[in-house]
């Protein structure tokens, strides 16, 4: 019974009375505020105990772990991940992501604090297996995000705080490295690459079960799209008012708002090209500059710095534009922005050899256009389904991205490259950008002014 008990807080939170209409507006605005610093807090956690285990490979191969182990060990981590940023966004569309958030968040560091251990750390079956289960683990962030944003703002202003959360997460991969150096000259021990940041995150679950709420029917509150008088006529699926704020079973989630909805496989195939594009040139960065432009290792890790750090403003602004020029629409400003990408790369790949100031512009560049398309997509796919399917829309299209355009970036660049050079290796990035601008194409008649094409062919009925 206490386990029952248990299960029933990952429950969608019931609706409680509706608050006296005068006392509607304050609340609204305050809990707004605490949700969305809550989920930007927490959602960042996840990426202190995500990729630690690259920090420590340079101590584990000193006790003898081989390249090829090490790879095999990290390769769980993106697998589980991406499995379970769709499976687990399945359940997370069923449950409070309150709690949901916070339980992915504390398993991952616990994650963490086993992999700090000499036992796991001398073991490759061990740590192949707790890095699997922190990549599952870390899947359970993203789709509990998801279901806080479309329920609690509405499309006008998903873009900016979705952008907002992005560039938290730039943030969070730039202050990694140095906390792990704090962290090794605190405890003295190399093991604190796990277990540091682990304590850290610790701290953002706190703020998540303080500060995340289900949904503002839960506080008393009308549904956003009530409280911003935004009810649209082309609403994904056209449903009806009543039947937007009903939960839905996993049988009509999949099978009627996913596996059918053309947008999505859009999106999906655009956020797989994207994906291949921005891992593909971050991933390659040090090879390339080093070995074809004759960069140093400082030099390459400087560029490589700014192109994560040009990512912040230009996903700032893409969100923006996409709100408040665009009025929600994303198609039009992720085109822009894959477009600068394709003459960024052209830059890049033409810049001659000794012009290292050039390269490292046209690498700040493509980091400054990649990652708005990169976060908004994401944003597109909450939008093109019912709010309540809205976690494994999203988890839908970060598993294809994920999984199929980064091992592209991977393997298929490398294995490119060896083969016929770099210059063969750019053309495929090229390739990509325009194949990413096609896919989005393709999704322009949804978000037009006028009422799009029926999405789904089972609900032709307003």
């Amino acid at each position: 019974m206490t386990f029952l008990k248990y299960l029933n807080f990952f429950l969608p939170a019931p609706h409680i009375a509706r608050l006296p209409q005068e006392e509607v507006n304050a609340k609204y605005k305050k809990i707004r505020w605490q949700v969305f610093i809550g989920i930007t807090l927490g959602y960042t956690g996840f990426y202190l105990v995500r990729n630690n285990f690259a920090f420590a490979m340079p101590y584990l191969a000193q006790q003898g772990f081989t390249k090829t182990q090490l790879g095999l060990i990290f390769s769980a981590l993106p697998l589980a991940y991406g499995l379970s940023k769709f499976l687990m966004a399945i359940v997370s569309d069923r449950s409070n992501p309150r709690y949901f958030m916070a339980t992915g968040l504390i398993l991952s560091t616990m994650a963490n604090f086993f992999y700090g251990s000499s036992l796991v750390l001398h073991s490759f079956i061990l740590m192949l297996l707790v890095l699997f289960f922190n990549g599952w683990a870390q899947g359970m962030g993203w789709p509990a995000l998801a279901r806080v944003m479309v329920h609690w703002f509405s499309r006008n202003e998903r873009g900016t705080k979705m952008s907002i959360i992005g560039a938290m997460q730039s943030i969070s991969r730039s202050i990694i490295g140095p906390l792990i150096v704090l962290g090794i000259s605190f405890f003295g021990s190399w093991h604190s690459i796990f277990y540091f940041p682990a304590i850290i995150a610790l701290v953002a679950v706190a703020l998540v079960l303080l500060l995340v709420r289900d949904t503002p029917q839960s506080e008393g509150l009308p549904p956003i799209e009530e409280y911003h008088n935004e009810y649209r006529g082309n609403e994904p699926g056209c449903l009806s008012t009543t039947d937007r704020e009903r939960e839905l079973t996993p049988k009509e989630i999949l099978f009627k708002y996913i596996f059918v909805n053309k947008y999505l496989w859009y999106l999906s195939a655009a956020d797989i090209f994207v994906h291949l594009v921005r891992y593909g040139i971050i991933s390659w960065a040090p090879t390339y500059l080093n070995g074809a432009k004759g960069f140093t290792l400082a030099e390459s890790g400087l560029a490589c710095f700014l192109y994560e750090i040009a990512a912040i403003p230009g996903v700032l602004l893409c969100g923006w534009l996409s709100d408040k020029i665009f009025h929600g629409r994303r198609t039009p400003i992720c085109i822009i922005y894959m477009v600068g990408a394709f003459f960024a790369i052209m830059l890049y790949w033409f810049v001659p050899v000794g012009a290292h100031l050039y390269d490292k512009v046209a690498l700040a560049a493509i980091g400054f256009f990649i990652y708005g398309p990169a976060k908004l997509i994401g944003v597109c796919a909450l939008e093109v389904v019912p709010k309540k399917a809205a976690g494994t829309a999203a988890g839908l299209t970060g598993l294809l991205g994920h999984a199929g355009g980064t091992t592209m970036a991977y393997i298929g660049i490398g294995s490119i490259v060896d083969s016929f050079g770099w210059d063969a290796g750019f053309v495929m990035l090229l390739i990509a950008c325009a194949l990413a601008i096609l896919a989005l194409a393709f999704t322009w008649n949804f978000e037009s002014v006028k009422p799009p094409l029926f999405i789904f062919a089972k609900n032709k009925k307003l």
